[in-house]
């Protein structure tokens, strides 16, 4: 399990890509990986830092955030796909669709209930290992704060249009293996639709820290 602490990091880093938006710069498309995540993680922790509604996890705010600033820079059919295993081959257009809304949807309720906890972190991304050629990268960071630093990894693959994430490991745990571990079990005991329900009704609950709900 990814403990409260992990999950406040993972939180603080995953709404810091939120700059990769407006502010984007015109050859940001060219920018290797590591150093557009070095680029913009500050000052977007700074933004969260200062705006008491997205700490109060204002969970509105957080979903045009999530919805103009990151996900355009994250494939979250890849992301859904993978977390939902094998049975996503089986899965309808439509199914494959509410999967996603719904996904996305826990997701948010999930980091809205960690941005009280974002204070003073600050984002170290380490020296990337990987071949100019390379489409397929990891990006090693550690958010820095208070106590121990957080191990933050990305996965990124490079698109037509830019580099995008699709994967995040918090402390060694890998973000899809954990949901595909827990949509398995879903699956085989309520079927696609059963899963569908299930992430509705918990995306749909009030926000709260991470590792309460």
């Amino acid at each position: 399990m990814i403990n409260r602490r992990a999950w406040n990091a993972a939180a603080a880093a995953m709404l810091a890509l939120g700059a990769w938006g407006t502010g984007l710069s015109a050859h940001a498309a060219d920018e290797t990986p590591d150093a557009l995540i070095k680029r913009v993680s500050s000052d977007v922790l700074e933004t969260i830092k200062k705006d008491p509604a997205l700490r109060s996890g204002d969970a509105s705010k957080v979903n045009d955030l999530v919805n103009q600033k990151v996900m355009p820079y994250v494939n979250f059919r890849r992301m859904t796909s993978a977390s939902v295993g094998p049975a996503w081959r089986q899965a309808t257009p439509e199914q494959r669709q509410k999967l996603e809304t719904e996904f996305k949807a826990l997701l948010i309720r999930t980091y809205s209930g960690a941005l009280s906890q974002v204070g003073d972190q600050t984002i170290n991304v380490k020296p990337m290992r990987a071949a100019a050629g390379d489409t397929d990268v990891l990006v090693r960071t550690e958010v820095l704060g208070r106590g121990d630093p957080v191990q933050l990894d990305y996965r990124l693959e490079k698109a037509a249009d830019g580099w995008k994430i699709y994967n995040l490991n918090v402390l060694g745990v890998w973000l899809v293996e954990t949901y595909r571990n827990q949509f398995a079990q879903e699956i085989n005991a309520r079927g696609i639709d059963g899963l569908i329900s299930t992430l509705a009704s918990r995306g749909k609950m009030p926000a709260t820290p991470p590792g309460k709900g």
